[in-house]
Formats: C-alpha cells, structure tokens, sequence
C-alpha cells in the first residue's frame, strides 16, 4: 500500500455509502461516488477527501487505489476489512453495521460532502451515475479500454479554480508529508 495513503479513511467512505444503500453497493455506482466525493471536496475546500489517484476508464472517473482495494489488489488490508467485505460479484458491503460515530477518520465537513453526494446521486443506478460522470465531469477523457492519469489541476481547471496547478501541488506536498510520517 502506498503509504501517503490512507485505507482506513477511505474503508470509511465505502462503508458510508453501503451503509447508505442498505447495506452492500454495485461497485460501479460506488467507485463513482467515491469520486464525486473528492471532485465535491475540491470544489467546496480545494482538497479531495481520499488524495487518491484519480484515473480515466471505459466506465468514467475513478479513484484507482480505493479500486484496487475494492477489488482486492492490494494484498493484505486489515483496516479495509474491519469495515468492507470482500468483493462477491459487483458488489461490496458492510462487515458490520456502522454508526457515524463509527467513521472516526472523517471530518465533520468531509461527511457533510458524503450526505451531499448520497442526496444528489443515491437513488441513481450504477449507469445513471456512470453516465452522469461521462456528461458532467470534462476532466474524463474517454481511454478507450486503458486507463489515464487525470491530474488533480485538470479537476481544480474545471471546477474554475483560480491557481489550479497551485492547488495540485499543495496535494502533492501533504502526500509527502503524510509519507515522511508514514
């Protein structure tokens, strides 16, 4: 695991939004609004949730480390597992119920941005938020059937952000904080 990475914070988010489902989620539906939580983050306070790495696939954006993770690509996981089961299928869920209370990794304003995203795209299915991504995120370029790296100053560029390679380099410098602590 990356180290500047933080699994436990980003386990929380997936089980706020299985939670939220009802207990288990369609992981597309759930890689997207795992994004759309960053991309909501960045516009309100210039800083994702996750600091993950933000790609461009077939499907629309995605976090790619938290996708691994969903999809069991990063070997051992104890902090993801104390809150998301397995993959089974094209689903994920709960270990166990959680409370928000329970989310101690997010901040008050970070689940603030969770409830905005689970109002605003919830009741959607996996397609509907797939394809809302494809017409309303413009820093998604088709990589027709690879992945591309989308840089954190193309988002903060649509999201009509001033200093947007400024705001790229303010992440790039917590992520190296974060792994000098490591």
């Amino acid at each position: 695991m990356t180290p500047w990475f933080n699994a436990r914070k980003v386990a929380q988010i997936v089980a706020f939004f299985a939670r939220e489902q009802g207990g288990t989620i369609n992981v597309l539906k759930l890689t997207k609004l795992v994004y759309l939580a960053d991309r909501r983050n960045m516009e309100k306070y210039d800083f994702p949730i996750t600091g993950d790495n933000l790609v461009s696939m077939d499907h629309g954006p995605v976090n790619s480390i938290t996708y691994d993770c969903v999809n069991g690509m990063q070997g051992e996981r104890p902090d993801w597992e104390e809150f998301v089961t397995d993959r089974a299928g094209y689903q994920v869920g709960l270990v166990t119920a959680v409370e928000d209370a329970n989310l101690d990794e997010l901040s008050e304003a970070e689940l603030e941005t969770l409830n905005e995203i689970w109002a605003e795209f919830g009741n959607m299915t996996q397609y509907q938020v797939r394809d809302w991504t494809h017409d309303h995120c413009p820093e998604w370029e088709d990589p027709k059937g690879s992945s591309a790296q989308i840089p954190f100053s193309r988002v903060f560029k649509y999201l009509g952000k001033q200093d947007a390679e400024g705001l790229e380099a303010q992440i790039r410098a917590e992520r190296k904080i974060r792994q000098a602590f490591a």
